[in-house]
């Protein structure tokens, strides 16, 4: 058993801090406002308050064996700079648009280890091409498609965000950086847009967005890239409320407004394709299930299997921060 400690638990945070639970972890919770979210699990202990505060104490964590960032964007990145200083092995998905690699020097004088991007995208997409590279050596070719939606189209945004609205539209504006002809170069976010078919779901749109991050540098591939997917008519919509400067963020919580009532779907594609002409096509869809509403798993599950293997072998980074690509259990 080991000691962990969960900072926020939102959607995917209580849903990793449940699963580590279940698989026998001592859990402490940390979040500003945690709720009755773990009415049913006693066993975990909750820390209420303001995780920005405590963070800048080591003495508040105790004993532990690792720390899990699950706070959002730029508070998730703030806090990794406080506790990359406290010695610890740290598992980060903040996915903050500043990642964890600026604080390279921090890290390696404090001991400490960080492992980041842990999520289905980036995360198990990471992963996933670092074994087509294994198999199949230097890519023509590396593409992931993913998104998590409504299961049926509702009218309007057809969408609502199961994370942070500020994080959603920070990647639909953010210019996506792209791999090129084996150079890195940056387009347009939103750009790129194409029709695939989804099986059983029919046509969605997918758009370039800057999703790659660490794989930019670590897959050696002649052309990558990264889209988002939504139902048709969804990007058009922000793009026409960009335009008439009609977005307005308060509006967008509430028509963005995640609902655990709402059925919905996460599917991710990553293609690969080699020199050759050899192809690898992985597959993921799901609609969640009794332990969980899909974006939750898809993403909590790749979290828990990182901290699990990390905790079953202790030794398996050095210090510094690693990204998932490099690590790859699989």
């Amino acid at each position: 058993m080991a000691t962990i400690h969960c900072l926020g638990v939102g959607l995917v945070g209580s849903y990793v801090a449940k699963r580590l639970s279940d698989n026998g972890h001592q859990v402490h919770a940390h979040d500003l406002n945690p709720g009755d979210i773990f009415s049913d699990y006693p066993r975990i202990i909750i820390h209420e308050g303001d995780v920005l505060e405590t963070s800048k104490d080591k003495n508040n964590y105790g004993d532990l064996d690792i720390i899990v960032n699950m706070l959002p964007g730029e508070i998730g990145h703030t806090v990794m700079k406080n506790i990359c200083k406290y010695g610890f092995r740290i598992v980060d998905l903040s996915f903050s648009e500043i990642s964890p690699e600026v604080l390279m020097e921090e890290t390696i004088e404090n001991n400490s280890t960080i492992l980041w991007d842990v999520g289905i995208a980036p995360g198990l997409s990471n992963m996933l091409l670092s074994l087509a590279v294994e198999d199949l050596g230097h890519l023509e070719k590396g593409e992931i498609r993913v998104g998590g939606n409504p299961v049926e189209k509702k009218g309007g945004w057809n969408y609502f965000a199961p994370f942070s609205p500020k994080d959603v539209i920070a990647e639909y504006t953010r210019p996506a950086r792209v791999v090129r002809d084996k150079k890195i170069i940056t387009l347009d976010a939103l750009s790129e847009r194409h029709i695939i078919n989804v099986h059983k779901k029919g046509e969605m749109e997918a758009f370039l967005t800057d999703g790659l991050r660490s794989v930019l540098y670590t897959i050696p591939s002649t052309n990558l890239s990264e889209y988002t997917v939504r139902w048709p008519g969804h990007i058009q919509k922000f793009i026409d409320e960009r335009d008439k400067n009609n977005l307005y963020y308060e509006q967008l919580l509430k028509e963005w407004e995640y609902s655990p009532d709402i059925s919905e779907f996460t599917w991710l594609e990553v293609l690969a394709c080699g020199c050759e002409g050899k192809k690898i096509r992985w597959i993921v869809s799901d609609e969640g299930g009794p332990d969980g509403h899909s974006m939750a798993r898809c993403t909590g599950l790749v979290t828990v299997f990182c901290i699990e293997e990390w905790i079953s072998n202790p030794e398996m980074l050095t210090t510094g921060i690693h990204p998932p690509e490099v690590w790859m259990p699989l």
